[in-house]
């Protein structure tokens, strides 16, 4: 069984040898926190705690499983909000202590990237590229377990930057999908930075690309000009796939693999998808690009799971006195 409260999703779901999902309940808060534009901790917190024994009840039946069939508890420590993280190791070392299973500590950002489990069979090495709300990474996977961050985000993560210009062009939160929806009919004819593209680093920016964009739309307010809010979405949106795919072929260059891992919230982005597919063509690569299902996307319990199989079978467990780690990092 595993456990999943980072953010704004309580979760809870039964895993079979990491690769078969028997459940995956998902209690989303996107509901209770659009009305904020974002996500409000203290809001978080207290869903979690009103979710998460009727995830756990949930997540059993569909699997059809008694706490007899368990043989381990894995939760997310870290990264993400305190409050929700305890929610979720607080449950799981309930279930742990009552029922005398090992307890397995995951982190989140591990659990992303073994979604793609659920996909193909994943080869060693491969690389990933994190894209979420909270996250921009580029990761070396060396081994089953092992990770070398070989770029990070330097301010915004790519999806929290899709959020905050959606609030300009007067999307509700979450404005990711909306905004590869607008960018598929807009064009690109803003000269939006291509931040960072030219150093010698792995590194992203994401900032000043958002600030860009807000003071063209608000310069535009102050002057009375109309702006085409499809093309500011395309163009928003041609600036990051540039940014991202620029950072990964080099990462790739650098450490050649055969398998490209996309994951984290943004990997929902279809026009990422697109563009990440044809320039492999383009490269002439022989590389297997794996996305996770649409589903798994986003925070859930089943990519806990996923990474958790490789934790047990090496006897990585934790102690019941684990607490979370906000600031988690590979």
């Amino acid at each position: 069984m595993s456990f999943e409260s980072s953010c704004d999703e309580t979760s809870v779901a039964v895993i079979k040898n990491g690769k078969e999902i028997l459940s995956n309940i998902i209690a989303t808060q996107i509901k209770s926190h659009q009305r904020f534009g974002g996500v409000v901790p203290e809001v978080a917190s207290r869903h979690h705690v009103e979710e998460i024994t009727r995830c756990i009840k949930l997540a059993m039946d569909e699997a059809n499983v008694g706490y007899e069939d368990l043989d381990a508890v894995a939760v997310t420590y870290g990264p993400g909000l305190v409050g929700s993280l305890l929610i979720g190791i607080m449950a799981a070392k309930t279930v742990a202590f009552a029922h005398d299973l090992p307890l397995i500590k995951v982190n989140h950002l591990a659990g992303h990237i073994y979604s793609a489990n659920f996909v193909s069979d994943l080869k060693y090495p491969f690389m990933a590229l994190l894209v979420s709300g909270g996250h921009t990474e580029l990761v070396l996977v060396k081994a089953p377990g092992e990770f070398e961050t070989l770029g990070d985000t330097r301010d915004d993560a790519v999806g929290e930057a899709y959020d905050k210009i959606g609030r300009v062009l007067g999307i509700n939160y979450p404005a990711g999908k909306k905004v590869d929806q607008m960018a598929a009919i807009g064009n690109d004819v803003f000269d939006f930075p291509r931040a960072m593209v030219q150093e010698d680093n792995l590194d992203f920016s994401f900032s000043g690309l958002k600030s860009s964009f807000i003071n063209r739309v608000h310069h535009a307010d102050q002057i009375h000009e109309e702006l085409n809010k499809d093309d500011l979405a395309a163009s928003f949106q041609g600036a990051v796939l540039d940014i991202l795919s620029n950072k990964t072929f080099r990462a790739l260059k650098q450490h050649p693999v055969n398998q490209l891992v996309v994951a984290g919230g943004v990997a929902a982005n279809q026009g990422l998808r697109k563009r990440l597919k044809e320039d492999i063509e383009k490269r002439n690569l022989d590389m297997e690009l794996i996305f996770p299902p649409l589903r798994l996307c986003g925070d859930n319990a089943a990519m806990i799971g996923a990474i958790a199989q490789i934790q047990y079978e090496k006897g990585d467990f934790a102690d019941l006195d684990l607490n979370s780690d906000p600031s988690l990092d590979f």
